[in-house]
């Protein structure tokens, strides 16, 4: 008996239907159109051969010149109907790549929402070129089907001329599909695996990438350009296995069309020699089986491009379809900003307890770097709420509760490495457009100097990752657009690591003006923003081993001045 499980559709065929489905007017329009561009095209032959006929018997000019104007209507359907079938064709297909670009882009973007066991680079590969062979199935079906109705007129003329060319036709073509087909198959897995090491080898580039400052400092770029090397070489001779199966492949059709061609051809003369058919006829079937040559291989051809787009849509259920990391809750956080975390269990966190009053503008001295990397990571919601022991709670309401969205509406967690994109510096600061608080972020994270080295001020261009600015300017950029976003909660971790002393102290005191009132964590082992806090919480060994103020903790604690102390 078949299980439930086995009778569930592959994702892989599910998001080719689900494409199909979705353009199913473009397609309809499209295989009226190119059907009708193929029937032109194979109409062509059948026109001379009949001009042929009628010419040499009636020898009239005035049947002559019919016969030239239905040629001239037979070429301007073809043009036409190519034209806008195309035209129809492609827009759809574009439009579809568009729409999953964006559904991968989305899932990975939400690395939280969906557990894909998948790199940054890898995912980019999904988003751009397997979208786009997947959406490739909405010119393959139509295209495939008026390649079949090219075949199958010209079986019917030839057929009405013989039975034996038309018969030649329908068997020549069954058996080259059938050839064909065993050649897509080994095409599929081939590119599936070729997608995957490319995918890999994007991954590694993007690694590297973002690496490459600390990489060119200890000097490993070395090290790290033979380890690119390797992964991008097995992708080379991927697809190296994959361009000598697609060369087979065309060859073997070409051959096996060519066959079929001359096969019509010979019969043709055979039975024109035979006295069997006419001389029109002859000439009708002798372009026929030239003209028949793009249907045929158009036609031979769309198995491999199925089999192509089904194994990039495989690619893409990896991501889509990828169980979720959590399952969110469906309630938003109240107003006010306490935070709450209540023996929390996680990475180097051992039963972490504290909370933060909301208004407060509370720093973490954390003595290990990985501890504060997991608190933040905890905070961020990178880490689903299952995933660690005990609860973190924000205005009262625990984590598990809430939809990723809302929390992080809420409480926005600034990393330490924060991104910068290429754009402007508003741009960066202000990605939405929306914020008013701009000109005061800007002020308080003491970015105000790079505005004014420059006359287009915020204007500026950024490059891609910041390469046109200093580390301190980067990480200032960040802070300010940490402060434009004027959440609730704000948690800043390590935000001026890159930055000289005098900066910071003046950074320090103006994120503690600007957040007055609203609640505020800075992980940090800053003495300017330690100074700056309403109270330092000590975090050793996973645990809150210390409370106070900087300045007492300072006069009493050995351990937390040695730690802090420039």
């Amino acid at each position: 008996m078949t299980t439930p499980d086995t009778q569930r559709p592959r994702p892989g065929s599910d998001i080719l239907r689900t494409a199909l489905r979705r353009n199913v007017g473009a397609m309809i329009w499209g295989t009226l159109l190119m059907g009708l561009y193929q029937a032109g095209e194979t109409a062509f032959p059948i026109a001379l051969g009949l001009i042929v006929e009628h010419t040499m018997r009636d020898r009239s000019l005035g049947a002559l010149g019919l016969s030239i104007a239905a040629l001239a209507v037979i070429i301007t359907t073809v043009s036409l109907s190519w034209r806008f079938g195309m035209r129809i064709l492609q827009k759809a297909n574009t439009t579809e790549a568009h729409r999953w670009r964006v559904k991968v882009a989305a899932c990975g973007l939400q690395p939280v929402a969906r557990d894909v066991d998948l790199k940054s680079g890898e995912v980019l590969t999904i988003a751009t070129e397997d979208a786009d062979q997947t959406a490739d199935i909405i010119e393959v079906v139509p295209l495939l089907i008026s390649s079949l109705v090219a075949v199958l007129v010209a079986a019917v003329a030839l057929g009405l001329a013989d039975i034996r060319l038309g018969l030649l036709v329908i068997v020549g073509t069954v058996a080259i599909l059938s050839i064909l087909s065993v050649l897509s198959k080994r095409i599929g897995s081939s590119t599936q695996e070729q997608q995957a090491r490319v995918a890999r080898a994007g991954a590694k580039v993007a690694d590297l990438i973002t690496g490459l400052r600390p990489l060119h400092g200890f000097g490993g770029n070395h090290a790290a350009f033979r380890s690119y090397r390797k992964v991008s070489t097995a992708a080379k001779l991927q697809a190296i296995t994959v361009a000598r199966v697609n060369g087979a492949y065309a060859g073997a059709a070409l051959a096996l069309n060519a066959v079929l061609a001359g096969a019509v051809t010979l019969t043709a003369g055979w039975l024109a020699f035979d006295g069997r058919i006419t001389i029109g006829e002859l000439v009708m079937a002798v372009g026929l089986a030239q003209f028949i040559m793009e249907p045929l291989k158009l036609f031979s051809e769309m198995p491999k491009y199925v089999m192509i787009a089904r194994a990039s849509a495989e690619r893409m259920a990896l991501v889509l379809t990828a169980p979720p990391a959590m399952t969110p809750g469906p309630r938003r956080p109240a107003a006010g900003g306490d935070l709450e975390i209540d023996c929390v269990r996680y990475g180097t966190l051992r039963k972490l307890k504290f909370q933060v009053s909301a208004g407060e503008f509370v720093a973490i001295a954390a003595y290990q770097p990985r501890a504060a990397a997991d608190l933040a990571s905890v905070l961020a919601v990178n880490v689903p709420p299952d995933a660690y022991e005990g609860v973190v709670r924000v205005s009262g309401q625990e984590l598990a509760d809430l939809s990723v969205e809302a929390v992080r509406e809420h409480m926005l967690v600034n990393p330490y490495d924060g991104e910068i994109f290429a754009g402007t510096l508003r741009t960066n600061i202000d990605p939405s457009g929306t914020s008013r608080m701009v000109p005061e972020a800007v002020e308080a994270s003491m970015l105000t100097d790079v505005v004014a080295l420059h006359r287009e001020g915020l204007d500026y261009g950024v490059r891609d990752r910041g390469a046109n600015l200093s580390g301190g300017q980067r990480q200032r950029l960040s802070l300010a657009r940490a402060l434009a976003a004027d959440t609730d909660v704000l948690v800043l971790h390590d935000p001026t690591t890159a930055v000289d002393a005098v900066t910071e102290q003046l950074v320090a005191r103006n994120v503690a003006k600007l957040r007055r009132g609203r609640t505020t964590v800075v992980i940090t082992s800053s003495p300017a923003l330690l100074d700056a806090a309403d109270r330092v919480l000590v975090l050793d060994d996973g645990v809150i081993t210390a409370e106070d103020t900087h300045r007492n903790l300072l006069a009493t604690d050995e351990d937390y001045c040695l730690a802090v102390a420039r």
